[in-house]
């Protein structure tokens, strides 16, 4: 039963009110740590099969095996999958495709922050092709069966990074010049962009599919672990001590997920702090994300490098 409450002349949107999931299969992506763990812990409890796709395969079933320990009879599978490697991309789509007779959510959760400049196997910069170009190749293969599942969706995690961030065409790689932190709004930018401009191609064509976004505020998951002894240690004196955990930070990917009133193109974040804390609502992203044109080319770069085309 639902235990939705006003606060403050909002309202408190918990896990509490996460419908029933029975029968609904959702692919999860960095699922064995963090925000990712929280939101399959949460599906799982609530009767979903729950797909782990993540790099590590021990730490995934490790990750089970805790969810099991508060869910009982909880179904959960493992799937390989690093998004650094566009072989390993196509090969869990297969796997995902050959044990999934319906995927009903797709949330495109994992992500790599402001880590020492690095290429994916591909050859992509670590951030834009961990967090965006991954995901899009991810969505893009496995998007024929989400399309044939009544009521699914694809939710993206995106971060406040996001705000003043732009994407630079003429050096997506970062080869010229790399600044963690450019890099890394940047593919926040890139994932919200792809949220919009695949909800556009999914109206277009009347699906019934849905695409939506997410962002968890101040949380605090592994993300800082590949910041600079600098900026690393303003976050543990001074941003630390104030993040929300992890179980809140779930809570916009879940809402995005999971509630009936959910319509696509939409963007869920925490309600309080400047959008850095509290319950999930309903938020604005910066109006570059809604550029269309922006959006649209940024869709085309990404078929380009990708080597994967949308049927839509």
């Amino acid at each position: 039963m639902s235990r939705r409450v006003q606060v403050r002349g909002g309202e408190r949107w918990t896990e509490a009110d996460v419908p029933d999931q029975s029968g609904r299969t959702a692919v999860i992506t960095g699922a064995n740590s963090g925000i990712g763990f929280e939101t399959a812990r949460v599906l799982a409890a609530r009767g979903a099969c729950v797909v782990l796709a993540c790099r590590d395969e021990a730490r995934a079933a490790g990750a089970a095996a805790r969810i099991r320990g508060s869910a009982p009879g909880a179904d959960l599978r493992v799937v390989r999958l690093d998004l650094g490697s566009l072989a390993s991309i196509h090969a869990a789509a297969g796997d995902l495709l050959s044990a999934c007779g319906h995927i009903d959510l797709l949330i495109n959760n994992a992500g790599l922050m402001m880590p020492p400049r690095g290429t994916t196997e591909d050859g992509f910069e670590l951030q834009i092709g961990i967090n965006h170009l991954g995901h899009f190749a991810l969505t893009g293969l496995l998007l024929p069966r989400i399309l044939a599942t009544p009521g699914s969706r694809v939710v993206t995690v995106s971060s406040n990074n996001h705000q003043k961030a732009r994407i630079a065409f003429d050096d997506l790689q970062s080869e010229r010049s790399y600044q963690r932190m450019a890099g890394y709004g940047q593919s926040k930018l890139a994932n919200l962009l792809f949220c919009y401009e695949l909800q556009r191609r999914l109206g277009s064509t009347g699906a019934a599919t849905i695409s939506v976004a997410a962002h968890p505020g101040l949380t605090s998951t592994g993300l800082a672990r590949h910041l600079s002894p600098v900026t690393r240690a303003f976050y543990e004196v001074i941003e630390r001590p104030l993040a929300q955990s992890a179980a809140r930070g779930a809570l916009p990917t879940l809402r995005a997920a999971t509630d009936p009133d959910v319509r696509g193109g939409t963007y869920y974040g925490p309600d309080r702090w400047g959008g850095e804390r509290g319950f999930p609502m309903l938020v604005a992203s910066s109006d570059l994300s809604r550029d269309r044109d922006v959006q649209h080319r940024l869709w085309q770069e990404s078929e380009r490098l990708t080597g994967v085309t949308y049927a839509i």
